[in-house]
């Protein structure tokens, strides 16, 4: 059987599709929640160590290009440069 983490074993998977089936609908959002905060912030650290003489708001704007693209991060965020 294949998996579908090439990682994982299909019993392993089999056990955390089955923990996730159980989950409360609020407790999936959080951990989705939780997960997005964890790359936005390895984001935010991979932007500082490329850009170490920006300001946080120029992180933020550099955040804003990577998430929304750069059109939609000048209109929304082209103030903070």
């Amino acid at each position: 059987m294949r998996t579908l983490s090439a990682d994982t074993s299909p019993c392993a998977e089999k056990i955390q599709i089955e923990i996730i089936r159980r989950m409360p609908s609020w407790k999936k959002l959080a951990v989705v929640d939780d997960l997005n905060e964890t790359v936005k912030a390895f984001a935010i650290s991979g932007l500082k160590q490329r850009h170490p003489e920006a300001s946080p708001g120029q992180i933020r704007h550099k955040l804003a290009e990577l998430i929304l693209g750069e059109e939609l991060a000048n209109k929304v965020y082209g103030h903070a440069r």
